[in-house]
């Protein structure tokens, strides 16, 4: 039975137990925000959301209050206003006043509030914080003097990725958010996933900057710079110069990156094929010599440390292979180094990812070769617009490029890798040919496409039934390893990413507050495989001359060499 309530006078119609916020912004109302974040339980610690309520005389937090019958709701009163502008006073009273060195100016929500609230003099003044600034992560770095005590960092670590990395120390006014005893990040849990940057609504978190090395490499005339850019990079980068999420920019992406110097410009995309080669032989060794199973997928360098930590039992269940980054950081330091003639310390590789846990991959003491590393630095997406913005580039003057060969032809199904659910198709597209000597019907599994948190099929392979699950977010991860942990055993392989969505939706990402966004970058991927020629890992040319010329077979000694990788149990310190 719905509840009549009046809005700024106006009759409006709610359910039960439907909370203000959500009704004010059915009726196209914005109220600001800074604790909220939808989907969670609301905390209403803020209080930037307070409206009035007439009938009480109260200020009450429209996040976390629900509707009752005959309520009279004023959204923004005089009174209102002056409690959000007070607020927003009392965050900056004692925040550093940094905005033009911030990373986060012009995108900062604290910033924006300040702006929207008119606020233009400091009426209240504080003692500034003087927290010490976080440096020992591989891929964050932690601004504690910034936080604003809103919680979002805590509530995705714990609820989504089921880290606990971080959370609330100490008591009033000598709060902080942290972790473990205020120690560093790379003493804590933490899966460098990022997606705490995601929420952060300032700058108390944000990736590790790698620009001053890349730039040193650009102006080493010793040094031969190659960069590579994962599959998600081309259908997100667009957003951060205005244009439509899921524009896929990605003839413009290989131009944009030759005006800025670099040597030799190459599509992780092919790695990704790469990927799928050894990973679906894997597969097939495995369920047909009784391996360990089910195979999970290696990708997500935060899954691989979240197994590291939390689930080492399955550790003899990841597959071996290398992620796409580390096997064409591999591959350039070996194959490539030898056919251009370049001495592979002197080659200098930079990844374009949308995760920054890839930094954290870059630099692991598994991801080396002779002692020279794969990786030599990684950019975010975000990263990267800022370093194209850095060059003077504009985008919309440039004329579509395409990537260099070899290591620059992909596949449609290498594309995917960046939605959730697209490793495993692609694997199986290559897996199902293995088997059956025959492309796979319609060359689409719909059952593991969308935006779901967790989906499941069943495949048939000529003799061979093949149970399959994609979940992303480790909270759904860790359910679905306890039910195999309790005795299921119908499931063969495994898809896990850390971020909901997959990697369009990393942590290196724009940052946007658009839900459809997501939405409209997978769909762009889709859309690829639906147009582009190559549409299975097996068919890449490229790939398959670099198995015929110096890989030898798929799981073969060389493959071995390079391509696989194997990991151990991680003791977190606190």
């Amino acid at each position: 039975m719905e509840l009549t309530i009046k809005i700024n006078n106006t009759p409006v119609q709610a359910e039960p137990g439907e909370l203000l916020l959500d009704v004010l912004e059915r009726q196209g109302i914005r109220i600001p925000t800074l604790c909220h974040m939808k989907g969670f339980f609301p905390s209403g610690a803020c209080r930037m959301c307070v409206v009035e309520n007439e009938q009480t005389g109260k200020l009450i937090t429209a996040c976390s209050h629900t509707v009752e019958q005959g309520m009279n709701i004023k959204s923004h009163s005089a009174r209102v206003i002056e409690a959000r502008k007070t607020i927003v006073e009392l965050l900056l009273s004692n925040h550093p006043d940094d905005c033009l060195y911030c990373v986060r100016n012009g995108l900062c929500d604290l910033q924006d509030l300040a702006r929207e609230h008119c606020i233009t003099e400091r009426r209240i003044s504080g003692a500034k914080n003087r927290h010490h600034l976080d440096l020992s992560s591989a891929s964050i770095v932690r601004d504690p003097a910034k936080c604003i005590l809103c919680g979002r960092c805590v509530k995705v670590c714990s609820e989504v990725m089921e880290v606990s990395a971080i959370d609330f120390i100490n008591r009033g006014s000598n709060t902080v958010i942290g972790p473990t005893f205020n120690k560093g990040l790379n003493t804590s849990s933490c899966i460098n996933c990022g997606q705490c940057i995601m929420v952060c609504p300032t700058g108390a978190l944000s990736e590790k900057n790698h620009f001053a090395e890349i730039r040193d490499a650009l102006n080493d005339p010793t040094k031969t710079v190659v960069v590579q850019y994962a599959p998600a990079i081309s259908v997100t980068l667009a957003e951060e110069f205005g244009m439509a999420p899921g524009t896929d920019i990605n003839g413009l992406l290989n131009a944009a990156l030759r005006k800025i110097g670099f040597d030799r410009i190459f599509d992780t995309t092919f790695a990704a094929d790469l990927t799928i080669m050894e990973e679906s032989a894997e597969l097939i060794h495995r369920i047909k010599n009784h391996g360990h199973l089910p195979m999970i997928t290696s990708c997500c360098p935060s899954w691989i440390k979240y197994a590291e930590e939390f689930a080492c039992d399955f550790l003899p269940n990841i597959s071996s292979c290398k992620s796409p980054q580390q096997m064409l950081g591999a591959v350039l330091k070996s194959y490539y180094a030898e056919i251009s003639n370049t001495e592979p310390e002197n080659l200098y590789v930079v990844a374009i990812m949308p995760c920054a846990a890839k930094k954290f991959e870059g630099q692991r003491e598994e991801m080396t070769q002779r002692g020279i590393s794969d990786i030599d630095a990684v950019l975010t997406t975000r990263e990267l617009a800022n370093f194209i913005r850095l060059f003077g580039i504009g985008m919309d003057k440039l004329e579509a490029e395409t990537a260099d060969s070899p290591h620059g032809v992909r596949s449609s199904a290498g594309k995917l890798f960046g939605a959730s659910g697209g490793v495993m198709e692609a694997a199986l597209r290559t897996a199902y040919f293995s088997v059956t000597n025959t492309e796979l019907p319609q060359c689409k599994i719909e059952q593991v496409r969308g935006c779901t948190r967790r989906k499941e099929a069943t495949i048939t392979m000529g003799d061979l039934t093949i149970g399959v699950a994609v979940v992303n977010g480790l909270s759904n991860a860790k359910t679905l390893l306890d039910e195999i942990r309790n005795g299921r055993d119908d499931l063969h392989f495994i898809e896990v990413m850390a971020c909901p969505g997959g990697c369009i939706n990393g942590g290196g990402q724009p940052l946007h507050k658009n839900p459809e966004a997501l939405k409209k970058r997978m769909e762009a991927l889709y859309q690829i495989d639906e147009t582009e020629t190559i549409r299975v890992s097996h068919q890449n040319p490229e790939v398959l001359a670099l198995y015929q010329n110096f890989l030898g077979t798929p799981l073969g000694n060389k493959s071995h060499e390079l391509l696989h990788t194997s990991y151990c149990q991680r003791n977190v310190l606190l």
